[in-house]
């Protein structure tokens, strides 16, 4: 099958390299008894998997449609993905992950402050009149200023050493607090992109979701025993995934796989929505 379905793989990675936005996501596997890594492209109708032995910016240009994309990624704080020329937006749950440990551990007022904003502004957007494509800008404008005020009280919390080591070499480390304050900061855009565009999503659940069903698969079987093997599921999973995305019968197109009359993507996908 995985032979047969190439023709609809081909039309999957060019209709994501296409999409207006996708998914990203990365996860460890194991193959041949070596630790590899899955990568996870999709949208709402797509499903795209590829296992390298590099979980970085090589990985990505090997797999392809990274490189090509020119619409907005959705994908967790990871750096390789913020290499590419593209619009990005930040997985929200993560950062109500971090925020909850940051709370717990360190007792951080702010912390608890930008988790209630941000499940506030996702209340508000999911309230929003389903004719709306952003929040007001008087809306946009007051939950911009108590994020900014939020990270103050946070930076007054964290404050950068008064004197650091002489001779010190590369970038000092910092606390977990400080971490997320940078990026939060640094990434205004990406994080609150859901607010100003309702296509964003408040999260990048869907590429976590995708990525389930393979980590379910390696926890029956324990890990693949050799890289084509582990490709070839890979092929025959996107292939699956796909065609249930988009309403078709899979035991069909196993079947018309098989018989070189493969299940081909309807359209190009411009949202994942």
């Amino acid at each position: 099958v995985r032979e047969e379905s190439q023709p609809s793989l081909n039309l999957i990675k060019e209709q994501l390299q296409q999409a207006d936005l996708a998914h990203f996501d990365e996860s460890g596997v194991r193959v041949d008894g070596k630790l590899q890594w899955l990568h996870s492209s999709s949208t709402e109708t797509l499903t795209y998997y590829g296992i390298h032995e590099k979980r970085g910016r090589e990985a990505m240009d090997a797999i392809g449609i990274l490189p090509e994309f020119e619409g907005r990624a959705v994908h967790d704080h990871y750096k390789s993905y913020n290499t590419y020329d593209c619009e990005h937006a930040f997985c929200n749950a993560h950062h109500l992950r971090e925020l909850q440990f940051i709370t717990d551990q360190y007792q951080q007022e702010w912390a608890s402050q930008m988790a209630t904003l941000l499940r506030d502004i996702k209340r508000e957007v999911d309230n929003a009149p389903a004719s709306s494509s952003s929040l007001p800008i008087g809306r946009l404008s007051h939950f911009g200023k108590l994020y900014d005020t939020t990270l103050e009280q946070g930076f007054l919390a964290n404050p950068p050493p008064d004197n650091p080591p002489p001779k010190s070499r590369g970038r000092l480390k910092q606390s977990p607090p400080k971490n997320l304050l940078d990026r939060l900061q640094k990434h205004k855009a990406e994080v609150l992109a859901f607010m100003y565009d309702f296509n964003v999503p408040f999260d990048n659940n869907l590429a976590e979701r995708d990525i389930r069903m393979i980590k379910v698969k390696q926890n029956v079987s324990g890990s693949f025993r050799t890289h084509d093997g582990a490709d070839t599921f890979c092929d025959i999973r996107s292939y699956i995934s796909t065609a249930r995305k988009q309403a078709t019968n899979v035991f069909s197109a196993l079947f018309n796989a098989i018989k070189g009359q493969p299940f081909l993507p309807d359209t190009i996908d411009s949202s994942s929505e």
